[in-house]
């Protein structure tokens, strides 16, 4: 199988590296105009790079594209691969730009356009949905996520980053990343209240942090806090009834239930190994991103629909559009 990977930053780069891991023969051409990313990721990676996407599906057959770009160019590379017949997995858009017409195109080219949804992979979300639809009381959650912004990318400075773009900013990218999990946790959201302002003194054009408190169809309620603005990373969640209490501090082995016999917190171990890089936090578990890949090619493979689309996220950045708003 011949990919290409769009995009040799932290995420092309953990693709790469993942796709590897799940097939060593897989043939990468790496897309960058970057010079120093190519170089890097053919010294670290042994693949081939170019800087022109388009020179590259013109003198290759490919099989399929990761787009791991700044999300506002996401559209048209999408486009331009679907054009090419490539079957498609992007990162998190964060804007519904060319939804329609690219939905409309991967259909008609019969490929499968795949997006990614990471915490729909994590075992430890996985287990939390399982413990709510067990419940046949309602439920109340508080969730805080918040990491200061400059501490995301330590290695380059936050305004070359796309989240200081206020159209896919920090705090909308969390909102992205955790929504889809927690709607599908908790289920579709009846009402919500947001406030949010801004009280940091970072050079942001977006306010830097919100509480949000939702109300579930399904009578579950919580209160979701975003921030970008903590100076210590946090992932604290706590989701509790008469019946059941469930805490989890984001990391793989953090997810604990409370024994409502003896009152004592059991953590729950659902790694036999966790795969972890010492430049991310705790919170960041690889497994999920080498699962969803393999979903992406078992999608490819036997033609069925990833767990996560189009339609689903445009819904979900509707919600997001109003929370800012």
């Amino acid at each position: 199988m011949n990919v290409v990977v769009v995009g040799l930053g932290s995420m092309g780069r953990r693709r790469i590296r993942l796709i590897k891991k799940y097939d060593n023969s897989v043939n990468i051409i790496g897309i960058d105009t970057n010079a120093e990313r190519r170089s890097m990721s053919e010294r670290k990676y042994n693949i081939k790079t170019s800087e022109n996407l388009e020179d590259v599906l013109h003198s290759n057959y490919i099989d399929c594209a990761f787009i791991c770009t700044s999300p506002l160019s996401h559209n048209k590379l999408i486009n331009i691969c679907l054009i090419n017949n490539l079957h498609v997995f992007t990162e998190l858009n964060l804007v519904t730009d060319g939804y329609e017409e690219n939905v409309n195109l991967a259909n008609v080219k019969g490929r499968i356009l795949f997006l990614s949804s990471t915490f729909l992979y994590r075992a430890e979300i996985k287990k939390i949905k399982e413990f709510v639809e067990k419940q046949i009381k309602n439920l109340n959650y508080v969730y805080h996520v918040g990491q200061y912004l400059p501490d995301w990318h330590p290695w380059e400075n936050f305004e070359d980053f796309f989240v200081v773009d206020k159209k896919t900013n920090g705090c909308r990218e969390i909102f992205a990343i955790e929504l889809p999990w927690i709607i599908e946790t908790f289920g579709q959201i009846k009402n919500m209240i947001a406030k949010k302002n801004k009280i940091s003194s970072l050079h942001l054009d977006y306010n830097d942090n919100y509480i949000v408190i939702i109300e579930h169809i399904s009578g579950h309620k919580g209160v979701f806090v975003v921030d970008v603005v903590s100076r210590k990373p946090v992932r604290n969640l706590e989701i509790f009834g008469e019946d059941l209490f469930i805490s989890w501090d984001g990391s793989a082995e953090g997810l604990k239930i409370l024994n409502l016999e003896n009152k004592q917190e059991v953590n729950i171990q659902l790694y036999d190994e966790v795969d972890q890089l010492d430049q991310y936090s705790k919170f960041v578990v690889e497994n999920a991103y080498f699962d969803e890949i393999v979903s992406f090619f078992e999608s490819i493979k036997h033609s069925c629909d990833p767990i996560y689309d189009f339609q689903r996220d445009k819904k979900i950045l509707e919600i997001i559009d109003q929370i800012e708003a």
